[in-house]
């Protein structure tokens, strides 16, 4: 049978290796005939009690635990599409996500959920998913609902605000998610014997890779507690003792991994496979990985929601000097990348322009808001022969000699500073390479015309910034004010919270 959806190839699994440990998360685990079950079950539930309506949005609470996982295929087994939510987020956001989507049922796992549930005045039947694992399975019911659906059918809906702070829901169909799947397991020869180290949290994009691998693969997911972040010597004991093999991680957690001094002290043994993605990865902490783990392959991953999670990839193949960024590289299989300029043509070697994307990975567009769908899905500006849609990033790229991809930065981090046009991203690579700096992140301060850079040290001391990098950057370039930071905020995704930046720096 062909497979054209993520549940044709858990069942495929499940029955191939039904014993198999599939999910662990150091409190309980499940092989993958167990998981396959629950999910048969939990789909039932979901069936019954929404009269067999598909291709509509169940909330999945998630936190990190094996349940999140079986609650998600439990929703994919009811032919509808699951929408994770934090079980830490505020109930307005929460109130906002609903109201979008008008969800037919939810998952939770506590108490606390449901109050969240009741808070945002949701109305739509809900579940605590480990009651559902002993539901009577409608294996009728269930080969009716998946007999009618189709690869362009959503599978997953995540919640993205990017820079406008209003949260936007991307509808990914099961060709994204599956597309997704079989580059990666193809491109680096991933099995049923790799053990991947899930970081990535279930409510962010970057844990679909994890899940892919997992489902598609059959290899054993493990979940890593916090705690091992916290304590980095408890994730060095971690990594070796589960004997992970792949870890697909925000390159955040990477650098963190880094600056622990873990890497000299309890180095991975069993790693084959490093990869980082959602932000820039500095060249010094990629060289101390290298270092440290030289027999791994380090593979650098881009690619936004809206593009089922990764569109290009770099293989390392060589050193990088700090300063020096890494590249996104070239297109993932089946996927097109087109780089214009302003004036929507291609862009020439060393010109920068706007990243944009075609292919079978393009999501369905924002549920639920068309007028913003419409701004960024947009017809292909190269042609007017037939309907070529393509998602507009809103990223700045350039290709190098070497017809690699390089990332420059966001359309909304270009900033015009004293009748210079000035990415911010620019003096953020400057300032990561100076010695003892783990990260550095700027805003720009329109009204008061200032470029405003925060930045973290290794040894906790401040550091002469315009000294420093007078000579990596031009003096227009030059932040206005410096402000060293205990440490660096970060958003639910891994990356720099750039707003809450601003905020603090509005508070001053």
């Amino acid at each position: 049978m062909t497979k054209t959806n993520i549940f044709d190839y858990f069942e495929a699994t499940a029955k191939r290796l039904s014993d198999k440990l599939a999910l662990s998360d150091g409190k309980n685990a499940v092989t993958f005939g167990q998981w396959f079950d629950y999910a048969e079950r939990i789909g039932s539930a979901i069936i019954e009690a929404t009269g067999r309506v598909i291709r509509r949005p169940v909330l999945v609470f998630v936190d990190r635990r094996i349940e999140t996982l079986v609650g998600f295929m439990g929703v994919v087994a009811s032919g509808n599409f699951y929408v994770p939510i934090d079980c830490k987020m505020p109930a307005e956001r929460v109130r906002h996500i609903i109201n979008v989507l008008d969800p037919v049922a939810a998952l939770t796992l506590s108490d606390a959920d449901d109050a969240i549930l009741g808070e945002a005045g949701c109305k739509c039947t809900s579940f605590r998913i480990s009651e559902l694992w002993m539901h009577d399975t409608n294996r009728v019911a269930l080969a009716d609902v998946r007999g009618g659906l189709i690869d362009l059918d959503p599978v997953y809906c995540i919640f993205t605000s990017g820079s406008t702070g209003v949260p936007k829901g991307v509808l990914i169909p099961h060709r994204g998610m599956v597309d997704l799947g079989r580059w990666i397991l193809g491109r680096f020869d991933l099995a049923e014997d790799d053990v991947i180290g899930n970081q990535a949290p279930f409510y962010f994009d970057g844990s679909v890779k994890d899940i892919c691998i997992c489902i598609m693969a059959g290899a054993t997911m493990h979940i890593i507690q916090k705690k091992c972040f916290a304590f980095p010597k408890l994730l060095g004991q971690f990594l070796n003792d589960k004997k992970v093999t792949s870890i697909w991680w925000a390159t955040s957690a990477v650098i963190l991994t880094a600056n622990s001094g873990i890497l000299e002290s309890n180095p991975p043994k069993h790693i084959r496979f490093v990869t980082f993605g959602g932000e820039a990865m500095p060249a010094k902490q990629l060289s101390q990985w290298r270092r440290a783990v030289p027999n791994a392959v380090y593979v650098n991953l881009y690619g936004p929601t809206e593009f089922s999670v990764d569109s290009t990839y770099y293989v390392v193949d060589r050193d990088f000097a700090e300063g020096e960024s890494v590249p996104i590289g070239k297109h993932c299989e089946n996927k097109c990348v087109l780089v214009l300029n302003e004036d929507n043509k291609p862009v020439a070697v060393n010109e920068p322009g706007e990243l944009c994307m075609r292919g079978s990975g393009l999501a369905l567009g924002y549920y639920n808001n068309k007028a913003r769908t419409d701004e960024v899905f947009v017809q292909n500006p190269l042609h007017d022969l037939y309907s070529d849609k393509i998602y507009r990033t809103g990223d700045i790229v350039k290709y190098n000699e070497r017809g690699e991809l390089l990332f420059v930065s966001r359309k909304d981090f270009q900033i015009k500073h004293m009748g210079n046009r000035i990415e911010l991203g620019e003096i953020e690579t400057a300032v990561d390479s100076i010695s003892g700096i783990v990260s550095a992140a700027c805003i720009y301060d329109k009204p008061g015309e200032k470029i405003v850079l925060y930045y973290v040290t290794a040894d906790g001391l401040d550091r002469d910034i315009i000294n420093l990098i007078k000579d990596k950057i031009p003096k227009y370039m030059f932040p206005n004010v410096c402000f060293r930071l205990p440490k660096m905020p970060y958003n639910a995704n891994g990356k720099i919270d750039r707003q809450e930046l601003k905020r603090a720096y509005e508070a001053t």
